[in-house]
């Protein structure tokens, strides 16, 4: 009798179901419970359990179809929503409908807005409204009635602060609030900025929701509401096998053409958020051959098949820059009415006028996000060999064609027509580093993206119909906090200005086994089903394609799925973009060509799939193999920016972390460099201070430790170094050589008072140049490489990467809002660190032999050289002594600004003369060459041509000039508008 009422729910639930229609019954017929229930028939022992599971079982096959489920008979006889059982956004754990009166009037067929609990006392306002609540793990969504897909308000859950201050432990997301009308229940839902009253029929239902909505979020394992590793809004993901993966790009070239294929390849929604976005950018080139890749075209074929496209744009201060964010909303909202756009924030009503959003974040269905340096704008497609000419036109169309030292358009609405002379002024080329990522640490990027569209949504649309709110897709996070596996922690506690951990361990993350790791999902109260022997995610299946289809993962680094639960599709056409044989010839040369090694079982580069691939062969290296790997989005934000309760900081803390566990070497590329000692009360990141420690900790323990920093030889802003008008470009000079070498707060001179002159051996600064004839016959130009990649790569295992630069602005939280990713090796390999055996990383490693040669001008067959980049050969032999040569060449031929011989502005004024009267005309930093180099020799004067002295060029490395303008004050001064200013803008 006991087990025949177990049963009698299920069995009541189905009858009253087919009650309701048989239509519903279209693809999963009655009589299919039968087989299913059957064999648990006869079996006395578990008849209870195997009845429920099998019952269970149909009920999954009935709700996993959406388009019975979703219909508006099922919805009101089960007495749940439209986003009940959409797999994406996570299982339904609470549903019901409440008051609130933070909405705007919402529109109905029946005006009657009385309370729903005292309708006959009128006891209550007109701005009371009732509304569906749903609660899902993530957050809690507000419909007009359950039929609504489309939410009216969304709460998405974030870290809280750790107290409220009054000693009562964590703040709680939902509290019950006391009324002295006891006809009254209320409660109160409080996550980042916002504070919402919801009021219910009875107070046994308050109860029931402030226990759900804490339960959802501040209860593992969906606890959004716990700060992470570094105070991450996420948590590391990879740990277990969940689909982590990542891929880089190096230089924009390649870059482009992946994130052209994943727009074409859209199904549902795309994503993008940027510092600055040029609807006229191809994203294939030549342009004339490619007009169907530019963003705008491409945007329009997407969106006139229905894909939803939200653009979220910086909306600049003017007068300070001249990105033109009105043009860009203008022409994006004219391309389809499914193109949504937004800037933020409004100056004037937020009172932010010196910070940005600096993201650079583009994701597709939710499937594959792509974040680094890279924004789609002009100036930012470049390859490996860096041009700085092309007449006519061929890759860089009109302003495209782009050098800001030399000009910043004024206008951006005839975007074909030339700024510059292409016959008088190379273009700047641009090096970056972008990457792309699949599986939880791209919905944790949406999840971020989600919250920053719908903080601006509120400031800035509130009312328009047209600019939806978005909920974020549903993925578990780890419970690492729970204790379960201390080490994964690596906390961190604020020692003095320094972040410092709290534990030491062997290596960045655990390497613990499963065993030790939570499970990414619950589990039945029964646990695991023998029979069916795999866990269940509330019913659903991981082999039916729940967490992004982990149980059938694809060989194809570019293969998608729709953002509903679907197969995924092999033919897809952007199967082919993969690591491609340049790239991974790098590493297999190191097998080949050093003794010694000797790989254990068949290479990762001998067993991808390059079926069908894009032909990539004349760019050496420039993209990565697409790996499994441990990964963690870290962020800068606030208030001001994503409306979150408190600040994060995780990528400055990242960072540090990093920094002070290094074992072996650090390599960093960064558009700045500014930060500061411990004491310093002017730069409050502690980058330095943290590569300060470590290199003394390395000097103490007498052990072989470098750190090698990329950065541009000159800020990319308008202005010659002299220029009245470039006041800017020679403050962030100071504040860079206050960071490098010059004065008491530098880490050179800090470094030199113990070290003294071997301080080289351990960190020292470089920079990038190219050159090139403008066009066939015209002069021989040089223009500096702009460094703008934002990368750090520590012991060829561990990689940072992002769109934050090394200075206050990004670092701190407060500032500009960024974002970021770590990714931890695990697939590794063997490899040489010191001149011993050492166990590589795929993207790590792979991502830096790339740099690498491509910097040193590496020739096929001679990676191998570069392997350990600790050893002498290596550090000394290799890379020192090309970038001096080239530097002496670069100064010999072009006498280029910067340089070391010039330490004040009148020597610079005086240079200025002598070649401008020579050449007849020059650059803004001295990049053109004479037509014949005079040199003596015997005696006599010899011409020769200064193309023949370039061809001992290698690559594009050259040495950072640490002289340059030694002698001068390069701060602002009082007749300059950026004395004015404050100095935080600069830093």
């Amino acid at each position: 009798m006991t087990k025949k009422l177990k049963m009698r729910p299920f069995l009541c639930v189905m009858m009253k179901v087919s009650k309701t229609g048989s239509f519903l019954f279209r693809d999963v017929p009655s009589s299919a419970a039968l087989p299913i229930i059957r064999p648990a028939l006869g079996r006395q022992n578990s008849m209870s359990d195997r009845s429920k599971v099998a019952m269970q079982g149909y009920l999954n096959h009935f709700l996993g179809n959406m388009d019975i489920v979703n219909s508006r008979e099922v919805c009101r006889f089960l007495e749940v929503s439209r986003l009940s059982f959409l797999p994406e956004y996570g299982p339904k754990l609470k549903e019901d409908y409440v008051m609130v009166k933070h909405l705007p009037k919402i529109p109905r067929d029946d005006e009657h807005q009385g309370c729903c609990s005292c309708q006959w006392f009128s006891c209550c306002k007109d701005n009371w409204q009732k509304v569906w609540a749903v609660l899902k793990p993530g957050f809690l969504a507000f419909l007009k009635d359950p039929f609504d897909a489309q939410p009216l308000d969304i709460i998405v859950f974030d870290v809280l602060p750790a107290s409220d201050g009054n000693g009562d432990g964590r703040v709680s997301l939902a509290k019950e609030v006391k009324d002295h009308n006891p006809l009254r229940h209320y409660f109160r839902v409080s996550c980042g900025i916002r504070c919402i009253k919801v009021r219910t029929k009875a107070n046994a239902k308050v109860k029931d929701w402030v226990a759900a909505i804490n339960d959802a979020g501040l209860r593992p394992p969906e606890g959004w509401c716990h700060p992470h590793r570094f105070g991450s809004f996420a948590p590391p993901r990879g740990l277990t096998e969940d689909g982590s993966q990542a891929q880089w790009f190096v230089d924009g070239r390649v870059a482009f053409e992946a994130i052209a294929l994943a727009i074409e390849d859209a199904k549902s929604e795309i994503f993008i958020c940027g510092w600055w976005l040029c609807p006229e950018l191809y994203l294939r080139r030549p342009f004339d051959a490619h007009a169907s890749s530019r963003l705008d075209a491409l945007l329009e074929m997407k969106a006139k098949q229905g894909v939803q496209i939200y653009i979220l744009l910086y909306k600049e201060v003017a007068l300070a820059l001249k990105i033109n964010s009105v043009y860009s909303k203008k022409k994006l909202l004219g391309i389809h009415e499914n193109v949504r756009v937004l800037r933020y924030p409004d100056h004037f009503s937020t009172g932010v006028y010196l910070w940005s959003h600096h993201e650079k974040i583009v994701i597709v269905d939710h499937h594959i996000c792509f974040l680094g340096g890279l924004d789609l704008c002009f100036g930012r497609y470049d390859s490996f060999d860096h041009k700085v000419g092309d007449y006519p036109p061929c890759n860089w169309p009109g302003k495209d064609y782009y050098n800001p030292r030399e000009s910043e358009p004024n206008s951006w609405e005839d975007t074909m027509k030339d700024e510059l002379d292409r016959q008088k002024y190379p273009r700047m080329p641009w090096h970056d580093v972008h990457c792309a990522f699949w599986g939880p640490p791209c919905r944790d990027v949406a999840r971020h993206f989600v919250q920053r569209w719908n903080y601006a949504k509120r400031n800035k649309a509130p009312y328009e119909e047209a600019i939806p709110l978005l909920m974020p897709q549903h993925h578990m996070v780890i419970p690492h906090y729970m204790g379960i596996n201390r080490d994964i922690d690596d906390e961190i506690k604020n020692d003095g200005n320094i972040r410092k951990r709290t534990k030491k361990q062997e290596s960045f993350s655990s390497r613990s086994s499963c065993q030790d790791i939570p499970l990414l999902m619950p589990q039945e109260a029964d646990g695991l089903d023998a029979s069916e022997g795999q866990l269940k995610l509330n019913g659903l299946s991981r082999e039916y394609g729940f967490h992004d289809q982990a149980s059938r993962p694809s060989k194809s680094p570019f293969s998608f799925r729709k953002s509903k639960v679907e197969p995924i599709n092999p033919d897809m056409p952007m199967k082919g973009f993969v690591d491609d044989l340049d790239a991974s010839h790098m590493l297999q040369e190191l097998s080949s060509m050093q003794p010694g090694f000797k790989p254990s079982g068949n290479e990762w580069w001998e067993t991808q799939d390059r079926s069908g691939q894009v032909d990539l062969a004349d760019e050496s290296g420039q993209v990565g193999p697409r790996v499994s790997c441990r990964c963690q989005v870290i962020r800068s934000v606030s208030q001001w920016s994503a409306g979150t309760s408190q600040i994060e900081e995780s990528i400055h803390s990242a960072y540090c972390s990093l920094i002070e566990k290094a074992e072996h070497f650090i390599y960093i590329e960064n558009q700045f460099f500014i930060s500061g000692l411990s004491g310093d009360e002017i730069i409050r990141n502690r980058v330095l201070e943290a590569l300060y420690q470590r290199i003394m900790r390395a000097y103490k323990e007498k052990k072989c430790f470098r750190v090698i920093i990329v950065i541009p030889l000159l800020p990319g802003f308008q202005g010659g170094v002299d220029d009245g008008g470039a006041a800017s470009v020679r403050a962030i000079m100071h504040w860079q050589y206050r960071t490098i070498c010059r004065g008491r707060n530098s880490i050179l001179d800090n470094l030199y008072d113990h070290i003294g002159p071997r301080v080289h051996d351990y960190i020292s600064f470089y920079g990038l140049r190219a050159h090139g004839r403008l066009f066939e016959g015209g002069p021989v130009a040089s223009s500096q490489v702009y460094v703008h990649s934002k990368i750090m790569i520590v012991d060829d295992c561990i990689t940072l990467v992002g769109s934050a630069n090394i200075n206050d602005r990004s670092l701190l939280g407060s500032r500009d809002s960024e974002i970021g990713v770590l990714v931890e090796d695990k697939e590794l390999f063997d490899s040489l660190m010191g001149g011993k055996p050492w166990k590589a990383g795929k993207f790590a490693s792979s991502l830096r032999l790339s740099l690498w040669s491509e910097h040193l001008g590496l020739r096929a067959g001679e990676v191998h050289q570069i392997r350990d980049p600790v050893i002498d050969s290596t550090y000394k032999g290799i890379w020192m002594a090309t970038a001096k040569t080239n530097t002496m060449i670069y100064q010999d031929v072009f006498s280029c600004i910067p340089n070391d011989l010039i330490h004040s502005r009148a020597s610079l004024r005086q240079c200025m003369v002598y070649w401008k009267e020579k050449l007849g005309q020059a650059t803004i930093d001295l990049g053109i060459a004479p037509n014949k180099l005079e040199s003596y020799q015997d005696g006599d004067i010899k011409c020769t041509d200064p193309l023949e002295r370039l061809e001992s060029v290698r690559g594009h490395l050259v040495s950072f000039p640490l002289d340059f303008m030694s002698k001068e004050d390069l701060r602002p001064v009082f007749n300059e508008s950026e004395y004015y200013a404050s100095s935080q803008v600069f830093h």
